[in-house]
């Protein structure tokens, strides 16, 4: 079996989390020495003209990265008028950091209850969002807020426009009484 190309899939299996040495040790089951190996011979092949990508060690990870030369055409691309509308998930993300700020990556995965790293990193390169410090908590993760294209994107002078969300609770509630009330009557007139 080709551990270099194993290596590789790991890679995007993890994707922004990274792989330690450690952990490559452990997934493939060889030794220190052989897991540098590894990385080094897969760095090598990275290296070519007519790849994309290249690992990066950052912190104590190896991350598998675009190349910085071509982040020209990587901006195209975020900043494309077709890809500037925002999806279900950028929004969902956005609301949550809005009414949350400033909020970890962590926090707003907990509450979108999936990875939300990569969704961070199009609203950072689209300008709607930004890093605003470090949080105290361990490993000291970005803190997100929201930017002034943010308010500008969705209308608003100022992030007291948000709708309250003890509003929106209430008018759930209300539509879940009011289904529940005509539900019930459905069903007797069935009996």
């Amino acid at each position: 079996m080709n551990k270099k190309a194993i290596l590789e899939g790991l890679f995007f299996v993890m994707g922004d989390d990274g792989v330690s040495l450690k952990q490559i040790e452990e997934v493939l089951e060889i030794d220190e020495d052989k897991a540098n190996s590894l990385l080094e011979e897969l760095k090598k092949d990275l290296v070519s003209d007519d790849r994309g990508l290249t690992i990066e060690k950052l912190g104590n990870k190896y991350k598998m990265t675009t190349k910085s030369e071509h982040k020209e055409y990587y901006k195209k691309i975020v900043t494309d008028e077709e890809s500037n509308t925002l999806s279900q998930a950028a929004l969902e993300t956005l609301a949550i950091i809005a009414y949350n700020e400033p909020i970890t990556r962590i926090d707003v995965d907990k509450l979108r209850g999936v990875s939300s790293s990569q969704m961070l990193r199009k609203l950072v390169a689209k300008g709607l969002i930004e890093d605003v410090g470090r949080s105290d908590q361990p490993g000291r993760p970005y803190l997100y807020s929201t930017t002034d294209l943010f308010l500008d994107y969705f209308k608003m002078s100022s992030k007291s426009e948000l709708p309250s969300i003890d509003e929106y609770l209430e008018e759930e509630e209300e539509t879940e009484e009011s289904d529940l009330y005509t539900a019930k009557y459905r069903e007797e007139e069935v009996l």
